[in-house]
């Protein structure tokens, strides 16, 4: 399983998610224009000092992330459609893709998924936080590949 993060903005919520990535061991690609630079210091603080067991690969564009991609499905998440994001049932080898924090996925790559999600909202609420929605799937996918590992020890 991989968190993907297209052309990430905001760098205490990359921070976050790679503090998350560590803490799961599951692979963080950031695939840019990045909106920061790697040394920012508010992405380091954020990851604290996890930073080492984070299994981190930086993707100068998507074309360069597509053409290495060796995964699975691409996994995408909306804040304007799609499913439920509690129908998402994650296999192996999945890539959970997630979009910049103003602007989202743009629709070409939507488009191209293998499957779209969304958290829904209340009305007048645009979205949420991105490091809150990678938990949100990372907390569904876990419990499941999770269960499944359990099940069979």
């Amino acid at each position: 399983m991989d968190i993907i993060l297209f052309e990430p903005e905001i760098p205490p919520n990359t921070g976050n998610i790679a503090r998350l990535s560590a803490g799961l061991g599951v692979r963080l690609n950031l695939v840019g224009p990045l909106g920061f630079s790697i040394a920012d210091k508010d992405l380091k603080r954020a990851g604290l000092d996890y930073w080492p067991f984070v299994d981190l690969r930086v993707w100068p564009d998507w074309k360069s992330f597509r053409a290495a991609w060796e995964g699975g499905r691409i996994i995408a998440t909306s804040a304007r459609s799609g499913e439920h994001f509690c129908r998402y049932v994650a296999e192996e080898g999945d890539g959970l893709l997630f979009g910049p924090e103003t602007r989202g996925l743009p629709d070409e790559l939507t488009d191209a998924a293998d499957r779209v999600y969304v958290v829904p909202l209340r009305p007048g609420v645009r979205s949420i936080n991105l490091s809150t929605t990678v938990g949100f799937f990372m907390g569904i996918a876990m419990s499941r590949l999770r269960a499944d590992e359990a099940s069979r020890a």
